[in-house]
């Protein structure tokens, strides 16, 4: 892939020294024209789809993609572009919303850690449970009044989210002593841009329905909404599960980012296919033989 991308530019293996408002949320052009831009992402498709197709045959490890992202910054457009070229077979995406009531009545992990991708398979998930401290945290009530949790653990908020920073960092280290590479990607739009995609849904009416109606209130909690994504990269950015931060004011510049971190990340877990033993060798080789003699 020919590609003038230094991808330690984006990415975070170790949060401490992360700071949001040093992330750039606009990058130059990687791409010369649309034409080039569909040349490049085909060719990243291709190469994902080739590792992915090793990692089914190989049958040892999953790798989990996880997109957060402000709304309107893109996730669907970017999981849509990135993953559409790979075998619907290897691939499971999960998007999550509102907790339903069976939800509530688990673990803040739970929905998520029931659907995480088996050996083999790439899972990826639209929001996750990075939610339970980042909007929970920019709305307390949730955690108070919507999830049924003991008195005692909702006396000291802060600590809880502290609590659940170091639950999912440990979680994630677990998962991937097991074979799961998890990728996180924090897809970085400005505000300005926020506003001119939510015009954007407003003024064309094939995109009203992207539109809804707490959007814009949520903007107000733009500086909150910011703290809390800062605080959850520097706690659970690590070099085994690092977080991506990718500037996203530019869509066509941002899948092309995220499938160059994708790609590289997946070529270092050594994927190949499996080499038969000498005994299944030589079944092969009959088996030949009995076909070439019909």
């Amino acid at each position: 892939m020919k590609l003038k991308l230094d991808l330690d530019d984006f990415r975070v293996p170790d949060g401490k020294p992360f700071r949001i408002k040093k992330a750039k949320t606009k990058v130059k052009d990687l791409y010369k024209d649309d034409a080039h831009y569909e040349s490049l992402i085909a060719e990243f498709r291709t190469e994902i789809d080739d590792l992915q197709q090793k990692m089914y045959a190989q049958d040892r490890q999953a790798l989990l993609l996880v997109f957060q992202a402000m709304d309107a910054a893109g996730k669907d457009s970017t999981i849509k572009h990135v993953m559409s070229g790979v075998n619907t077979q290897g691939v499971e995406v999960h998007a999550f919303k509102r907790p339903t009531s069976a939800e509530l009545d688990h673990d803040f992990m739970w929905r998520t850690t029931r659907v995480m991708p088996p050996r083999g398979r790439i899972g990826i998930f639209n929001r996750s449970y990075y939610e339970e401290v980042l909007v929970c945290r920019v709305h307390p009530e949730i955690v108070t009044k919507v999830q049924r949790l003991p008195a005692q653990t909702t006396k000291n908020i802060d600590k809880l989210f502290a609590d659940r920073l170091k639950d999912i960092r440990n979680y994630e280290a677990y998962c991937h002593r097991n074979g799961i590479l998890i990728l996180k990607f924090f897809l970085n739009v400005s505000k300005d841009e926020q506003k001119k995609r939510f015009l954007d849904r407003i003024n064309t009416p094939s995109k009203n329905w992207k539109f809804e109606e707490g959007d814009v209130g949520e903007r107000g909690h733009w500086k909150e909404y910011m703290e809390a994504y800062e605080d959850a990269i520097r706690v659970t950015a690590t070099e085994d599960c690092p977080w991506y931060v990718i500037p996203a004011d530019d869509k066509k510049n941002m899948r092309l980012i995220v499938s160059a971190a994708i790609l590289a990340e997946m070529k270092s877990m050594k994927l190949k296919y499996p080499e038969l033993p000498p005994e299944q060798k030589k079944h092969l080789q009959a088996a030949k033989q009995m076909l070439l003699a019909e």
